[in-house]
């Protein structure tokens, strides 16, 4: 309170004003402030580690192409809607009427003038911003088809209705169906908010006995009905072109009614829609009522109705229905012809095969290219040998698939099983899991791991051509830290000055520290050093410690989108990426390399798929994240080829598809982002292939259009299927994959690296083959050539899954799997390979034993299951089941021999051949040597001598491969019985560490 003294000399009290106002006052207006300035920030933030990151790759016009065209979109469509209602919404205000007659109604409404009127302005410019929001944001989603239209590319062929390019259909027409979406919409709105406007200031007067619209409002609303009516007239005329990319009930495209009915039809309307906006233009000119538009408006619903509807129906029903086959036929034709063409199967060879299912000795003898490179090192099975021998520490990994590549080894191609060793945080131990340690020292993998395809060591496990840490050279030498990898962190913060204290952890090493450190010296990432980034990275990921830590210095990086489809995906978002990225050693790096695809969803006559249904199969529903988006296509192309630096993450995008108009749209959109095709390295172009995504689209679609005739399409009877995966049990069973094999088709020169699959009948219960297709995956001038095998009709070969019943079937096959079954082992079946040799087609399977209930077990190959029609040979070697199959003489050789396990050198169980002479071939034996001493060593604790005995003949057999691979003759056999009442261990020199010189061949002795 405050005191007062007057003249009178008597004190009033006059209380205060409470403070809590003044206050409340202020604090509202901070709270907004901080609230905006924090939200900015974060958006800046957002906006400014997104320039750094594409500056970081090299792809800066990526980033302002995209953006300046969100940019100009969101600007040029928001406004042009906002303009468009508000202005429309002021002209209703303007044209108000000065006098209303005096009414319930206008009583009513004056309350609500009057609570507008003070706020009318600002709530006309919260309703333009709120407009311009949406409007924009909606635009900004279109940014592709924007970029499609303005850069558009021509096809080079036209389609048969119009006589248009497809490029029209494919880039032009979605642009201008989204105009015309906004346009309707832009109308709507200010149709709805000049009546609203109208109505409330008097224009229009609900209640009213005489004229219920003043003259002005008339007039305006007729302008906005007139351009509705209009905008209507373009929107049918484009329709028409529509029909030649809409789903029919029998194909894609224009149909027999669409041609004689709807089209028709469709222009029609488009003259009624001009006719009946005429009239509403000619309302304003002569100040007339709406009768005559009314009527007009009316006229265009009722001939929608019967000429846009009920006439097609008809003429489905009693034209087309009665005779359907003959009058579809000539769009059945067309849409077989643009599909094949869009799906690139245009060019496929089609053979009768005539496969034949007896056998007689010698029967292979033809096949020298396709027997020696079966592959039956599955890369879908050997993940948990992988793991067990080549993880070496928890925080390593490999992924549960593995890959498919080949390699030049002694001067021959051969097919391998490949993955690289990447980090895995979740394997370090929880003790340690802090963020020091997530982020600053665990910060990559280590190593690139390869086993040959056809070979096993004499216990079943991968003959690894490369492998160890630090990495053994048979493929040269190279840099083998993944900093960028399909398991890498979110984000890791590598680096320092030269000379100072690495932190990163390299790999482990016998050492005091028991590891080896490392500091990244690669041109990866983005700096970090400095405290504004600091600060930017800090909010970027939530993370305090960024801008606190002494540990992050003036040369650090930070590393973030490390996944290569990731990073792919950044720098080109206009494609679509195969689901299976898979590393290769090119120029002494780790390159992944990933295939791009260009699609469309404009090509006319084309049928549609959905991406992901097309490539499911046992492979993308074991790993989830190699499975496509469902994306509806009707043209699609492998355009790109991209690579991804492991160690500094450059992205390179070249091109593949040179004649693509897809790609060279997006080329001209973004013009210096995709190389030449001339600039693919011959050392990265022997390791590209034909993608895995792409071919599992195209044979969905073979499955119905390798029928090209019109009558037997509608039919349907010779439509094909993919067979389920027989290895797996029917309620989990998806479509079997395809397989990588290098093998020689039939009327082929010579073999070459391929991707196979086969058909089986579409619609039926039937199993048998019906086909086998398969690409050259090879580059070179054959790449890409598809071949179909297809069986004549009146011959019965046992399909996959009835080969597959076969197997199980087989008394003798049967019993010794449940042999091995017995005794706590696991039997697991391996891919069943199709081959078409000896005139017909060989399945060839390989068998895994593995123990069961045991963390630390994995797969061993055993034995091979082999069938050539109905005969079926299951051996240790698939030299001896081949051998077995056919009277005795396959015909051809596997190897070099067909020695048991353990035994010798030349053909290693498995079918395949050793590794031959070089480091290769003395590291694996010299890893046998140590794996018998060791089990030497534990059956002579246990008194087991059989054991020990076995281990003796193991350790021999590896010594004589040892002293082979350097060109020494074999040892004569020793005696190796220990003595009684003591311990005896044969004695070996150490591995030599990688690279190095092997030492004496170890002495093989008991005690």
């Amino acid at each position: 309170m405050s005191f007062n003294i007057p003249d009178d000399g008597e004190p009033v009290v006059r209380p205060l004003r409470p403070p809590t106002r003044r206050r409340g006052r202020v604090l509202l207006p901070t709270i907004v402030v901080l609230g905006v300035v924090i939200v900015a920030f974060g958006l800046f933030t957002s906006f400014y580690t997104d320039l750094l990151w594409f500056r970081s790759v090299g792809f800066t016009k990526v980033w302002g192409v995209t953006l300046s065209t969100k940019v100009l979109l969101f600007v040029v469509f928001g406004l042009l809607l906002a303009l468009t209602v508000v202005a429309n919404m002021v002209i209703a205000f303007r044209m108000r009427p000065m006098y209303l007659p005096p009414s319930v109604e206008m009583q009513s409404l004056e309350r609500y003038r009057m609570v507008l009127e003070p706020v009318r302005k600002l709530l006309v410019i919260a309703v333009a911003a709120v407009l311009m929001v949406f409007a924009g944001a909606s635009a900004t989603a279109q940014w592709e088809k924007f970029l499609q239209w303005r850069n558009s590319s021509p096809f080079g062929t036209k389609d048969p209705q119009f006589g248009k390019d497809v490029a029209f259909f494919a880039f032009s027409l979605p642009w201008y169906r989204y105009l015309l979406g906004f346009a309707f919409a832009t109308l709507v709105l200010s149709i709805l908010a000049s009546l609203l406007v109208h109505y409330l200031y008097g224009g229009l007067r609900l209640q009213s006995a005489g004229d219920r619209a003043s003259t002005a409002a008339r007039v305006h609303l007729s302008v906005l009905l007139g351009v509705f009516v209009l905008v209507k007239a373009i929107a049918y005329w484009f329709d028409r072109y529509g029909l030649a990319v809409h789903e029919g009930s029998i194909v894609t495209g224009l149909g027999y009614t669409d041609v004689n009915a709807v089209l028709p039809a469709k222009t029609i309307l488009t003259f009624i829609a001009i006719i009946c906006a005429v009239l509403f233009f000619a309302t304003i000119l002569r100040r007339s009522s709406w009768l005559l538009p009314g009527m007009g408006l009316g006229l265009l619903v009722l001939s929608s109705l019967l000429i846009g509807a009920l006439y097609p129906a008809l003429v489905q029903q009693f034209q087309v229905k009665p005779s359907e086959q003959d009058k579809e036929s000539p769009y059945i034709k067309r849409n077989i012809v643009a599909t094949r063409q869009a799906y690139d199967i245009a060019d496929t060879k089609v053979v009768d095969y005539q496969a034949r299912t007896t056998v007689s000795a010698g029967q292979l003898q033809n096949d020298a290219e396709t027997i020696p490179g079966i592959r039956l090192m599955d890369p879908n099975v050997v993940s948990p040998a992988f793991k067990q021998l080549q993880q070496i520490r928890g925080f390593y990994n490999f992924p549960d698939v593995l890959d498919i590549d080949r390699y030049q080894v002694d001067g021959k191609q051969r097919d391998m099983v490949v993955a690289v060793r990447e980090l895995d945080q979740s394997g370090i131990r929880a003790q340690q899991q802090n963020w020091i340690n997530q982020r600053l020292v665990y910060t990559h993998g280590f190593g690139f791991v390869g086993a040959y395809g056809n070979t096993r060591d004499s216990d079943g496990k991968p003959t690894f051509s490369v492998s160890n840490i630090p990495p053994t050279k048979t493929l040269g030498t190279f840099e083998p830290r993944i900093y960028f990898g399909e398991k890498s962190p979110t984000y890791s913060i590598v680096g320092g000055p030269k000379g100072g204290t690495p932190q990163e952890l390299d790999f482990p090493a016998e050492s005091a520290t028991g590891q080896q450190n490392n500091t990244y010296s690669g041109k990866g990432g983005v700096p970090v050093g400095g405290t504004f980034n600091k600060l930017l990275y800090a909010v970027k990921f939530q993370e305090q410690k960024i801008v606190l830590s002494n540990l992050i210095n003036p040369q650090s990086r930070i590393l973030y989108i490390r996944e290569p489809k990731d990073r792919v995906a950044k720098v080109a978002p206009w494609l679509k990426l195969d689901g299976d990225p898979y590393p290769a050693l090119v120029g002494g790096r780790i390159q992944w390399i990933i295939d791009g695809y260009t699609t469309s969803n404009g090509v006319p006559y084309s049928e549609r798929t959905t991406l992901d249904s097309a490539t499911n199969d046992t492979l993308t529903t074991r790993n989830a994240v190699a499975a496509q988006a469902p994306d509806k296509v009707n043209y699609i192309r492998n355009s790109v080829k991209a690579t991804v630096d492991a160690y500094d993450g450059t992205v390179r995008l070249y091109t593949w598809d040179e004649k693509d108009p897809v790609l060279r749209t997006w080329k001209s959109a973004f013009p210096g982002t995709v190389l030449p095709k001339s600039a693919i390295t011959p050392e990265l172009m022997s390791h590209l292939r034909y993608p895995e995504d792409l071919f599992k689209v195209q044979r969905s679609l073979l499955a119905r259009y390798h029928v090209q005739d019109p009558v037997a399409f509608y039919g349907g009877q010779d439509f094909w299927r993919v067979p389920k995966d027989p290895t797996l049990s029917a309620a989990s069973a998806a479509d079997q994959p395809p397989y990588y094999l290098t093998l020689q088709t039939p009327g082929q020169v010579r073999g070459a690296f391929s991707l196979t699959t086969t058909f089986v009948p579409g619609g039926s219960n039937k199993d048998n083959l019906t086909a086998f297709a398969s690409v050259n995956a090879n580059p070179g001038p054959d790449y890409g050539k598809k071949t179909v095998l297809v069986v004549p009709r009146n011959t019965t070969i046992p399909g996959p899954g009835q080969v597959q019943n076969n197997f199980e079937a087989n008394p003798t096959v049967s019993s010794a799997l449940s042999l091995l079954r017995r005794g706590g082992s696991e039997v697991i079946q391996g891919n069943l390979l199709t081959l078409p040799v000896g005139g017909g087609f060989l399945y060839v399977e390989p068998v895994y034993i593995q123990a069961a209930g045991s963390t630390a077990a994995y797969p061993l190959l055993q034995k091979v299951l082999v069938a050539f029609g109905d005969r079926i040979g299951f051996e240790d070697t698939l030299q001896a089941a081949l051998d077995d199959v056919f009277q005795g003489d396959s015909g051809a050789s596997t190897g070099t021999g067909t020695t048991p396990p353990g035994t010798g050198t030349g053909t290693t169980p498995g079918g395949g051949t050793t590794p031959g002479t070089g480091v290769a071939a003395l590291q694996s034996a010299l890893d046998d040597m140590r794996a018998a001493i060791t089990a030497a060593d534990t059956a002579l604790k246990a008194g087991d001598f059989t054991a020990y005995g076995q281990a003796q003949t193991k350790l021999k057999s590896a010594l004589d491969r040892a002293l082979a691979a350097q060109g020494k003759p074999a040892l004569s056999t020793p005696s190796a019985s220990p003595s009684p009442g003591g311990t005896a261990s044969p004695a070996a020199s150490p591995t030599p560490a990688a690279g190095a010189s092997p030492g004496p061949a170890p002495s093989l002795s008991a005690g």
